[in-house]
């Protein structure tokens, strides 16, 4: 059985957002043993998605289509393939229900329009949003299977698992549920991730597994087949074990769309303890990044963004002298700022980066060049001098999230 792909948005061709839900179905299909030979988009044009409608008709039996069920004009996914195999669209009552207790929350009134963001293919399924407003829709023929997703990751996503992949494991007659686990893990790159797992990725059967890299972290997702989910987990659990013992040092936790700030975030709320930063090369990457966070006020109070010399005297009261010896690129500089930002305002924790974001080296050190101190109440203040690679954006990030790295693994010895 083959599969095709038909992402359908302007905006893709246009290079404005990367098809980043194509590779999450290509995987899919792999796991479950599905060919696929083509993948296409194409842009918001009725005309153009009927041609590409009837291509994929003549090479594959399954076909997805994703993107273009919102409610604006150019979405059109759905009534252009309703009208392609020349059936109506229904409404499915739940999501016209969502729709409108979701305007009543926000005390706006509802465009008529939006209800079409509940409309599937009559005499198929309509395929529920979990995330998002608009329903997806699985409609069957006696040659072809249609799967009509939304183009938000965020709702494409779940959908895909939670509707699309049991219906196609029944097509494909697998009696077996597939599950997955990631574990995340970061400062350390896939190449030597892929070194000490050689011998698990080589001898791999089921489940399998895989390293995948991510927004600076590396992944490793562990995949079972089995009869049932409690099954799967069974499978996993062993080979997820020895992952972990084998790169332990660089273990942040687990779950696909998860991240180290929000694991950050979450240990501080469990263990009741708050946390501030003082921030010079980074110019205020950990505070964002934690404060883009929901609950963050739980636990950040403020902090500062030091970038001059004197305002980090001024500001946080560390002597003109001891930068002017040791320098402001250096670990008793780190050091103060992360000692003096836990004081002013008691916190538990507490951070502070200074280094060399780049372009120019500074003060005789080289570009990339990172002192991260971590002060903790009643605690010695730890320094940690890091050497980053790339760009000065890059360096920005790598040294904020290195900081809630430190903090990760403070917190764990709790």
């Amino acid at each position: 059985m083959k599969a095709e792909i038909i992402a359908v948005g302007t905006e893709i061709l246009l290079g404005e957002i990367v098809n980043s839900n194509a590779q999450v179905v290509a995987q899919l299909l792999a796991r479950l043993g599905i060919t696929a030979q083509y993948q296409t988009v194409v842009g918001d044009n009725p005309q153009r998605l009927t041609q590409v409608i009837s291509a994929a008709e003549r090479r594959s039996q399954i076909i997805f289509l994703i993107g273009g069920l919102g409610p604006t004009p150019d979405d059109l996914t759905k009534q252009t393939l309703a009208t392609h195999l020349q059936v109506t669209l229904a409404q499915d009552p739940a999501a016209v229900a969502k729709l409108v207790a979701w305007h009543q929350q926000k005390q706006q009134p509802m465009p008529a329009n939006n209800l079409a963001q509940a409309d599937y293919l009559a005499g198929g399924e309509a395929l529920t949003n979990s995330i998002g407003l608009a329903v997806g829709s699985y409609y069957a023929t006696d040659e072809h299977f249609y799967f009509i997703l939304p183009g938000p990751p965020r709702e494409f996503k779940p959908m895909l698992m939670e509707q699309v992949q049991p219906r196609l494991s029944r097509l494909v007659g697998h009696q077996q549920v597939f599950v997955s686990e990631m574990a995340r893990f970061f400062g350390i790159g896939e190449s030597l991730m892929a070194e000490k797992l050689q011998d698990l990725i080589a001898d791999q059967t089921n489940p399998t597994l895989a390293t995948y890299l991510k927004h600076y972290e590396v992944g490793v997702r562990i995949t079972a087949a089995a009869p049932t989910a409690s099954a799967g987990t069974a499978l996993i659990a062993p080979l997820l074990a020895t992952v972990r013992q084998r790169l332990a040092p660089y273990y942040v936790g687990l779950g696909e769309d998860r991240t180290l700030p929000q694991e950050v975030l979450d240990l501080l709320r469990q263990q009741g303890a708050t946390v501030t930063a003082a921030e010079s090369l980074t110019g205020g990457a950990f505070q964002k990044m934690l404060t883009d966070l929901a609950g963050a006020s739980e636990v950040f109070p403020g902090g500062w963004v030091t970038y001059a010399n004197q305002v980090k005297a001024h500001l946080l009261g560390i002597a003109p002298t001891l930068i002017a010896e040791a320098g402001v690129v250096s670990a008793p500089v780190a050091q103060a700022m992360a000692e003096r930002a836990r004081q002013i305002l008691d916190t538990d924790f507490a951070l502070g980066f200074t280094g060399v974001a780049g372009p120019d080296e500074l003060e005789g050190q080289a570009v990339g060049t990172t002192f991260i101190g971590l002060a903790q109440r009643h605690q010695p203040t730890q320094v940690v001098e890091f050497h980053f690679a790339g760009v000065r954006n890059e360096i920005r990030q790598r040294a904020a999230l290195s900081g809630f790295k430190l903090l990760y693994d403070r917190l764990q010895e709790h």
